[in-house]
């Protein structure tokens, strides 16, 4: 699968993280009954949606998945594992340390 990082970027190496991105207090209306969610979730810092992307080693962005802000990283780990190369690195802060994300990359 061709990411949207160039293939000129090191290939032993990624990196998979999770950004806040604060919602203007207007976005959160949900529109009509009925209408699809807008991800916006509530936090300690307010109304947000939060960015799960994985990078390659230069921070050029490969895949991306968003959720509501109060989501577990988690959550967008598991969306993103089928769209991570084939590297021998995987950074991650400790958000991502749990047994099963750890048996599923070495699967």
């Amino acid at each position: 699968m061709m990411g949207l990082a160039t293939e000129h970027g090191e290939e032993k190496t990624v990196v998979i993280d999770a950004t806040y991105l604060k919602s203007h207090r207007s976005a959160t209306s949900t529109g009509k009954k009925g209408g699809r969610g807008r991800l916006i979730g509530r936090t300690k810092g307010g109304m947000n949606t939060k960015l799960h992307a994985v990078s390659d080693s230069q921070g050029r962005p490969i895949s991306f998945f968003v959720t509501a802000g109060q989501v577990s990283d988690y959550i967008g780990a598991r969306a993103l594992l089928s769209s991570l190369p084939n590297v021998e690195w995987l950074l991650g802060d400790r958000g991502y340390d749990a047994e099963w994300f750890r048996e599923a990359l070495q699967d």
